[in-house]
């Protein structure tokens, strides 16, 4: 007995032993899954690294780790990403974006209609749901999730280029609040670009694993999710590896768009100030709202830019009082402005403060008070903005953990769950999702 016990002691020392030489010796194996964040506005995909225990975000051949969430569609094909964004103002019927919002999602009529309001292509109603109608050699029409299909295709030829091999299997994340139809259309539209989802992981979730959390002592978690069109906000209780969401708010009218357009309206005015007339090519719109988005990434580094955009104006002594197209004459002029950190704010300032809104409405929900929160974690590209971290390291009385990318935190979470159910080590700790069915967001607009 003693003889046996020794050789099963001795064989088991030689498994660890050959484990542990493996590791340190022999290549890493490539990554098996890959994670994907399928974003409102931009999307990304990422690979746990097998051995190093890195994730890594795929970049495309730009070296740009997100992709914007556009589809356009023309008589000669399809254009996804950002092709299909730099030629989108000039094809706006034709360009979908914001297709995550109608995926799986169960409209009314009169549901449809209003929100069909916010977007120049067409949204029709088919039996609850919502399908667009497009044009490309000829008219046709397309669903949510075939437009996801389509970002996620793009994702997967990435992610297969950068491995060298190719890929069948995912991670995707969704949000918090997604039912259990707008979760099995977005494994839908993920089987359409051939991938095989593994798990469905809720975004909160997959930012909070980002961050580590999922391996540390903590309990109440606050995720502030602020991207280019939406805002959410969700209350997460953690106890050992499990995550409860237990209460969400938000306004899916709020984000870095808006924090756009008011800038956009300001430059404006200094143009139409200047000289009594407004640009009206769309070429020139689309330059000033590309210097627009550049101008508020640069401010979260700087206390002022300088915007410089060539414009053909119109004369305004031929210019017609529609302000349409010019109907003769015109000029063209280099419009500069500088643009300070203290004017964008100022010119944002309401749109800030409503960001505190759904924030209380979740510590109420959730029977907290602020100074129980235990972390605060930032999440999407707008949450980089200066004075929205000032708002809420002094609503809460502390700083907010911007230790990841806000930009990549969901996908970089996403793809550390992508490793566990792949077999990837060095192991992680796998979070699990408590299901909670009794919690409802609740939207300010």
């Amino acid at each position: 007995m003693a003889g046996a016990m020794a050789i099963l002691g001795s064989s088991i020392l030689a498994l660890l032993l050959a484990g542990y030489l493996a590791q340190q010796y022999l290549p890493p194996p490539k990554p098996k899954v890959i994670g994907v964040d399928l974003g409102t506005t931009y999307c990304s995909v990422g690979v746990f690294q097998p051995g190093t225990g890195k994730v890594e975000v795929i970049a495309d051949k730009a070296g740009r780790k997100s992709l914007p969430s556009v589809v356009l569609f023309t008589d000669q094909g399809i254009l996804v990403g950002y092709e299909a964004q730099e030629l989108a103002d000039a094809n706006p019927l034709n360009t979908l974006y914001d297709a995550k919002r109608f995926i799986g999602k169960r409209f009314t009529p009169e549901e449809l209609s209003t929100e069909s309001g916010r977007y120049q292509f067409k949204i029709l109603y088919n039996k609850g749901d919502a399908v667009f109608s497009v044009f490309s050699n000829e008219s046709m029409y397309v669903s949510p999730e075939y437009i996801g299909s389509l970002l996620l295709l793009e994702l997967k030829k990435m992610a297969e280029q950068y491995l060298g091999t190719a890929v069948s299997k995912a991670v995707i994340s969704v949000p918090a609040e997604f039912d259990e139809r707008q979760r099995n259309h977005t494994v839908k539209a993920a089987q359409l670009a051939g991938l095989d989802i593994l798990r469905v992981i809720n975004e909160p979730t997959a930012a909070a694993m980002a961050y580590g959390l999922h391996k540390v002592d903590v309990f109440n978690v606050l995720v502030v999710d602020l991207g280019g069109g939406t805002l959410d906000v969700s209350l997460l209780n953690k106890q050992g590896g499990m995550f409860l969401t237990r209460a969400m708010a938000g306004n899916n009218q709020l984000g870095g768009q808006d924090f756009n357009q008011r800038l956009l309206q300001f430059l404006f005015k200094q143009i139409y100030r200047r000289y009594k007339t407004l640009p009206t090519q769309k070429e020139d719109v689309h330059h000033l709202r590309q210097a627009v988005e550049a101008a508020k990434l640069n401010l979260t580094l700087y206390d002022s830019v300088q915007i410089r955009v060539p414009l053909s104006l119109p004369d305004p002594r031929h210019s017609s009082e529609g302000g349409g197209e010019d109907s003769g004459g015109g000029r063209t002029v280099l419009f500069e402005e500088t643009v300070t950190r203290d004017l964008f704010e100022v010119l944002n300032r309401d749109l800030f403060e409503k960001i505190l809104q759904p924030v209380q409405d979740v510590l109420s929900r959730g029977h907290l008070g602020r100074y129980e929160v235990d972390e605060i974690v930032l999440v999407g590209g707008s949450t980089r903005i200066p004075r929205i971290r000032q708002v809420i390291r002094e609503f809460f009385g502390k700083e907010p953990n911007t230790s990841v990318d806000p930009d990549l935190a969901v996908v970089i979470g996403v793809a550390i769950q992508a490793g566990i159910m792949g077999g990837s080590w060095p192991l992680q700790v796998s979070a699990l999702e408590i299901p909670n069915r009794h919690f409802q967001k609740v939207n300010f607009n």
